[in-house]
Order: structure tokens, then sequence, then C-alpha cells
């Protein structure tokens, strides 16, 4: 196997591993902040 076939594979397995982590961390904290809304200032959810 060549090794810029390796590189190139290497750099799409780390940015999408990247960019699922920045996903599910963001998913958490808007539904955290969702949730403190709610709690703390009776927000609705769906604003």
């Amino acid at each position: 196997m060549n090794i810029g076939y390796m590189l190139i594979f290497a750099l799409d397995v780390v940015s999408g591993a990247l960019s699922t982590v920045y996903l599910f961390a963001a998913l958490f904290f808007v539904l955290g902040q969702k949730i403190y809304r709610k709690v703390k200032y009776g927000a609705s959810l769906y604003d």
C-alpha cells in the first residue's frame, strides 16, 4: 500500500472522528442550555 494512500486514509479517519465528536458535544450543549432555561426561567423547550 502506498504511503500517500495511508496518509489520506489517516486524515479521513481523524476528520470524521473530530466532526462526530463536535456534533455530539454541540447536541448535548444545546440540550443542556434548553433544560437550564426551562428550569430557571420557565422558557419553552421549542424556542
